[in-house]
């Protein structure tokens, strides 16, 4: 049976089905290739070009492959944006996924993962959070994605769909046999940001806001390696195959690092002093976020193997650096072509 992956050209989604295609899982990928490149799906996925919230597609998906499980990574994600404009972020993250969950219900599946995040804690009340802290997002990412959530708590309920949600906190870092990594150009990731201020792509970054109640005055944040989170997701297939019940697990090392840390740890890893400057803080940013991530470690069995700031950051800047070798040949090509 296949694995149906959306949002599989994207930054994590593309890390999945790299792993589910060494497991030699048939994978399904459904991507708009929005802000995916089909080059970065694994070569053995079937990479189908639309949207997560075409209901006609996804009958004609389910129908013509045997889908066991989906994996949904497919979204919107950031989070000064959803402030901005919180109609795309309840469109994209809600409605389709509304879409999605019931096509799937439709057709039969057995399985749903879903890329939930930390953001449905908005401010929480003790770090580290865990999975029984208040959920109380302050932004509409989180509330877009904490909606996703209940749908599947209700619909699990009410059909015989199983499913687990992944608490994200902060995805960094890049394959390490150099597969795939975060390949958007415009990506508000600290560590991309500062990587690409390395390389020259930016003249300077910012820090936004150094005022918050931290040891330091910068936000904090639970920097987990995305291989480490990919291979949460591959337990938590593992798990519902094995007649697991359904359930919401945090993904993170249980530690933080702050805005100014990883800046730290960005100019040690690659030997370049970087100009950065202060800004206001940014809507929706809260000051700390940690996981507390005991349960996925029981549950689960999850066992992290990248949990290193430095390691995360030199596979973030390797990576930024074969982006860049990789441009620079296409817009060579593209001039000799013209």
């Amino acid at each position: 049976m296949a694995i149906l992956v959306t949002g599989g050209a994207g930054y994590i989604g593309s890390h999945m089905t790299h792993a589910l295609a060494e497991r030699e899982e048939e994978v399904i990928v459904l991507d708009n290739l929005s802000t995916g490149f089909d080059w970065a799906v694994a070569p053995a996925a079937t990479l189908l070009v639309g949207d997560v919230g075409d209901a006609d597609l996804l009958d004609m998906i389910f129908a013509t492959h045997d889908i066991e499980a989906v994996v949904h990574f497919a979204g919107s994600i950031v989070v000064p944006e959803s402030v901005e404009n919180p109609l795309k972020y309840y469109a994209n993250n809600t409605v389709n996924s509304r879409t999605l969950i019931a096509a799937a219900v439709k057709a039969g599946v057995k399985h749903f993962i879903f890329s939930s995040t930390a953001a449905v804690y908005g401010i929480p009340p003790h770090s580290p959070a865990d999975e029984e802290t208040p959920t109380a997002p302050i932004n509409p990412y989180g509330r877009s994605k904490l909606m996703t959530e209940w749908m599947l708590q209700d619909v699990a309920a009410a059909h015989p769909l199983s499913y687990v949600a992944l608490r994200y906190f902060n995805v960094a870092g890049a394959d390490p046999k150099g597969r795939t990594g975060q390949s958007t150009p415009a990506a508000t990731h600290l560590i991309k940001v500062a990587c690409q201020t390395v390389l020259g792509q930016r003249e300077k970054m910012f820090i936004f806001g150094d005022d918050y109640d931290t040891p330091d005055g910068t936000c904090i944040r639970d920097y987990i390696h995305v291989s480490d989170l990919i291979a949460a997701h591959l337990d938590a297939l593992d798990y519902l195959r094995k007649g697991g019940e359904s359930a919401v697990f945090n993904c993170g090392y249980g530690h933080g690092h702050s805005v100014r840390e990883v800046i730290d740890m960005v100019k040690k890893v690659s030997g370049v002093d970087f100009p950065v400057e202060m800004a206001p803080r940014r809507a929706g940013d809260p000051p700390e976020l940690v996981a507390a991530a005991e349960k996925i470690r029981t549950a689960l069995g999850w066992r992290p193997q990248f949990d290193n700031l430095e390691e995360i950051v030199a596979s973030a800047l390797a990576w930024e650096r074969h982006l860049q070798r990789r441009n620079l040949t296409s817009d060579k090509v593209a001039e000799e072509v013209a």
